[in-house]
């Protein structure tokens, strides 16, 4: 939770900077955003590599239909949330004022910063995605245990990257973006989006909730407002840590006051916890709607051009760090790649899913919940 007050700090302090000091100040913070900016890019794809294949790697072995049912929902269920926030933050969003809607370079020209420093990646998003799966589905068939070892470091080197550079620098570069915008007189009409859109996701979050456990409760013969009582601890711890690997002892414990097999649980819930992150989709296709109206030279996509996005984002999130806003950090790549996404509508997609991280967090814990029923009722059936 001190990251969101350090964030909102952020936002705070670049719009005042933004409003009132001088321009040097305010182009002293834009030249910082834009280093970090590019030290995010170099990142990420080393993240996806990283990330991924050691997730892929380290899936239990011999698990078989346990292992591939459990997946399946998983994945169906990222999906299907995916595709309920876009629909409806499609209907939603174009119906905020028209006033709210600006052009990235209205916001980009005002001021420039004092230098730059060019940080091209090593490889681009696909490339890293190819890679990982490669290589994970290689490690995990082979047992190649020095590749796995590599991985394993790898993922290691980034995620004490993100956690003791990134993360904690991130106020700052929000604070950047907010300065920017505050220069050009654009600031107050996108905080009143952030405050809709926020809104909308945490509301979206509970329809899917209640949607996955109405779903399991016909499928149990249990009723759904027992099985979401039961969940709650879990739902208000997932708030406080804001890690799904976290709260997974107090997630067993919920789902087994829901009547579900031991063995079924421990399997299914730590599994979950790195590869189910509905929540963070609701928030993080919402938000892409909410940032893509705020720009208007990016249009709205259509169902067919935001699905192959959502099929996507369900992959890159897999094993996503355990570090707050892992999820959107994974997705960078993909919001450059496949939606055209610029260094500021990224940086407003960040400070938005970092806002209420928290509530995705208690989401997709809460949805394990579901999926783990969801598993036990079949493997009775079987």
């Amino acid at each position: 939770m001190g990251l969101i007050i350090k964030l909102v700090l952020g936002i705070v302090a670049g719009t005042l900077i933004g409003l009132y000091l001088p321009d040097w100040v305010t182009q002293l913070l834009i030249t910082f955003k834009a280093i970090f900016g590019q030290l995010l890019f170099f990142t990420i794809p080393l993240l996806i590599l990283f990330f991924i294949t050691s997730g892929i790697a380290g899936l239990p072995q011999n698990s078989g239909k346990l292992l591939s049912r459990t997946l399946g929902i998983a994945y169906l269920s990222t999906i299907v949330a995916g595709i309920l926030a876009y629909f409806v933050a499609s209907f939603i969003v174009p119906m905020l004022t028209a006033a709210t809607k600006t052009t990235a370079s209205a916001q980009e020209s005002t001021l420039q910063p004092f230098l730059t420093i060019d940080m091209p990646p090593v490889f681009g998003v696909m490339t890293a995605l190819v890679l990982a799966f490669i290589f994970g589905l290689g490690i995990a068939s082979t047992r190649a245990e020095q590749l796995k070892q590599l991985s394993d470091q790898g993922r290691d080197i980034i995620e004490l990257l993100l956690g003791k550079v990134i993360i904690p620098l991130l106020p700052f570069y929000i604070a950047g973006v907010f300065a920017q915008m505050a220069a050009a007189g654009t600031v107050f009409s996108t905080l009143q989006t952030f405050g809709i859109i926020l809104l909308l996701a945490v509301a979206l979050h509970w329809v899917y909730i209640i949607s996955m456990f109405t779903i399991a409760g016909l499928k149990a013969g249990v009723s759904p407002v027992k099985l979401i009582k039961n969940m709650l601890p879990a739902y208000f711890t997932a708030l406080g840590t804001m890690s799904s690997a976290a709260t997974i002892p107090v997630t067993l414990r919920s789902v087994k006051e829901n009547d579900v097999n031991d063995d079924v649980a421990n399997f299914a819930v730590p599994l979950c916890a790195t590869v189910h992150l509905a929540g963070s989709t609701i928030t993080i296709v919402s938000c892409t709607i909410a940032v893509m109206f705020l720009h208007s030279s990016l249009a709205i996509p259509s169902f067919f051009t935001i699905l192959p996005f959502i099929l996507m984002l369900g992959v890159v999130m897999l094993a996503a760090p355990g570090v707050p806003g892992g999820a959107v950090m994974s997705a960078v790549g993909l919001l450059g790649s496949m939606l055209g996404f610029g260094e500021t509508a990224i940086a407003l997609m960040i400070a938005l899913y970092m806002a209420q991280d928290s509530f995705g967090t208690a989401c997709n814990v809460t949805g394990d919940g579901a999926i783990a029923l969801l598993v036990n009722e079949a493997s009775k059936a079987k």
